[in-house]
């Protein structure tokens, strides 16, 4: 009996496992043009049902009360387009001088001049009970910024440039971010009271959705034969955090070397980050505890 409370506790971590054990053992399933269709059951359907969650989730006043704290959102872009690229740039200065291949040190920096997924961003923040509606924002707003910036950076850093094609691109995020927000809040309005007396499993649903983003994230992956390369330079991408590339890069003979840091990024940012959940979640709870403590009584 307690080993199956404590498998109902960790649900999404026995899934996590799964979805990677299913990925390995038939990735065909998941990959672009097999059954589960996931450049757009995945791409569309899961990160569009992800923000409509949060938005019939998050009450408006915290998404409003969010919007005006500038500072918390200048510190997020700055270090995410600025911070983080530059100290990636000083990183692979020292790498340059061992036998790892230079291109996929260019595919590291491209990676790092990149703003984070949107969808995985948004849900390991309410996995740990950080704050969802400055996450929501500071993803849809880094990704719009990252249309713009990347290309910049990637142009400073590595003297690639290219004509990214914006318009496709807002596009895409205004139909998976914002407009499934937006209807999420609407909707919420005329619902809010059934909302509040049944609450909805609402954590429970973006954490199902992940599950799928994790399958085939890993699907594309293990079937992708640009990822058999020589153990050092694998191991020291895995070690160091790891279609905008098609689009800076296009016709480049080098293509497949510089995708594998994102190709090996995002499985690795959705599983260390799901592992983590449980550690940051604890260590947020007795922060809160303590503030509780400290606040002076009236």
């Amino acid at each position: 009996m307690r080993l199956l409370e404590r498998m109902r506790k960790e649900w999404f971590m026995i899934g996590i496992v799964l979805a990677i054990a299913g990925a390995k053992l038939e990735p065909s399933i998941g990959v672009n043009g097999g059954p589960l269709k996931p450049e757009i059951t995945v791409s569309y359907i899961a990160v569009a049902t992800i923000f409509f969650n949060s938005g019939l989730s998050l009450k408006t006043e915290e998404l409003t009360s969010a919007l005006v704290h500038i500072r918390l959102h200048l510190f997020i872009q700055i270090f995410t387009l600025a911070f983080f690229p530059a100290t990636i740039w000083l990183f692979l200065q020292i790498l340059s001088v061992t036998p790892v291949n230079e291109w996929l040190l260019k595919g590291l920096q491209t990676v790092g001049c990149m703003p984070p997924p949107v969808s995985s961003a948004v849900i390991l923040t309410k996995a740990v009970g950080g704050n969802e509606a400055a996450a929501i924002f500071n993803s849809a707003f880094g990704s719009f910024l990252g249309i713009i910036i990347t290309p910049l950076l990637l142009l400073l850093f590595l003297g690639s440039s290219s004509s990214v094609p914006f318009t496709s691109i807002f596009s895409q995020l205004s139909v998976t971010v914002v407009v499934p927000l937006i209807i999420g809040q609407i909707v919420r309005r005329y619902i809010k009271d059934w909302l509040e007396r049944t609450k909805p499993p609402f954590g429970a649903v973006s954490s199902s959705v992940l599950l799928m983003i994790i399958y085939t994230t890993f699907c594309g992956t293990f079937s992708n034969p640009s990822i058999d390369l020589d153990k050092l330079s694998l191991v020291v991408i895995l070690f160091i955090r790891i279609p905008m590339l098609k689009i800076v890069f296009a016709g480049h003979e080098h293509l497949s070397l510089i995708s594998v840091p994102l190709l090996i990024y995002h499985p690795v940012q959705i599983l260390l980050g799901s592992v983590l959940v449980p550690t940051i979640k604890s260590w947020m709870v007795s922060r809160q505890k303590g503030v509780k403590l400290t606040r002076p009584t009236v």
